[in-house]
């Protein structure tokens, strides 16, 4: 997928962290030491993705491109559009359209987290497919809450439900999703659910029926997250925080990211780490460079 662009899905009211997103932006929420979109923006950049689609809310659209800015700093390039009302992830490949014209796309959801040894590699295995989709798998103890994908082998998918009363797997379905390029057009033609959304996994579903969808699984090492409830923000802030002070590594720097990937150099690194203040994080930015 040699021209794979990015969408990061922020919108959505936030109402499962309410009074958290009663005037604020859940996306904006600190988990740990970094504002919650941090860490799907991290995924898209390992990634390699660099042309990014933000869609918010239009009452978060100011705050949230008020943090990012247009992603010039990172050496990315951030725009914008607005979900006007939480209408089904789906429909960000709508609104996302134009954006797109016609390339392969990969959709994180904006209250996801992922970590892992060998995560890069896994988002690099799916950014090389040229057609179809791939979704990625995480094994839970109660599948019943979520999209749930049952599979035949290591990469196979055989079904996939949504919620399932009795669920033939314990795989779910998390917020990460690589489209090849007709999934706009794939998703026009879904019609809304019974909840009046267009709903994920009915466009995952065409392509299965197309036998065009494969899986990743995310095994044992790898650490996925919804953080849109009190408690999973928490459990999230927690794992982040035991990890970066156990390994002295931050978990999603943006920053660290960039500079690694190549995309900026060491004086802009340094010039971020300046604007970082003299707190831990800045201190964290200048001393990457010295220990490299």
């Amino acid at each position: 997928m040699s021209n794979l662009k990015g969408i990061l899905l922020a919108g959505g009211s936030g109402s499962r962290l309410f009074p958290l997103t009663a005037a604020f932006s859940k996306h904006l929420l600190p988990v740990y030491d970094k504002p919650l979109i941090h860490y799907p923006l991290a995924t898209l950049m390992l990634a390699g993705v660099r042309d990014i689609l933000v869609i918010t809310t239009p009452s978060d659209r100011a705050l949230i491109s008020g943090l990012l800015g247009d992603g010039g700093s990172l050496g990315i390039n951030l725009t914008y559009a607005e979900q006007q009302r939480p209408s089904g992830i789906a429909e960000a490949l709508l609104i996302g359209r134009d954006f797109l014209a016609g390339d392969p796309v990969v959709l994180a959801l904006g209250d996801n987290i992922f970590f892992g040894h060998g995560l890069p590699e896994l988002l690099a295995r799916a950014k090389a497919q040229r057609e179809g989709a791939t979704i990625f798998a995480y094994w839970v103890a109660d599948p019943k809450r979520f999209g749930v994908v049952e599979l035949a082998g290591d990469h196979k998918v055989i079904g996939i439900e949504e919620k399932p009363l009795n669920p033939r797997s314990n795989y779910a379905v998390t917020g990460l999703y690589f489209f090849d390029g007709r999934a706009s057009d794939l998703a026009a033609e879904l019609q809304p659910s019974a909840r009046g959304e267009l709903e994920i996994t009915d466009l995952v579903r065409r392509y299965l029926e197309m036998g065009q969808l494969q899986a990743q699984r995310l095994g044992r090492g790898f650490a996925w997250m919804d953080a849109g409830t009190p408690d999973a923000l928490l459990d999230s802030a927690n794992y982040v925080a035991t990890i970066e002070r156990r390994q002295g590594l931050k978990i999603a720097c943006v920053e660290e990211i960039a500079w690694r990937m190549g995309w900026i150099d060491e004086d802009a690194l340094m010039a971020l780490a300046d604007t970082s203040g003299s707190g831990n994080y800045g201190d964290y930015l200048r001393g990457i460079v010295t220990t490299a």
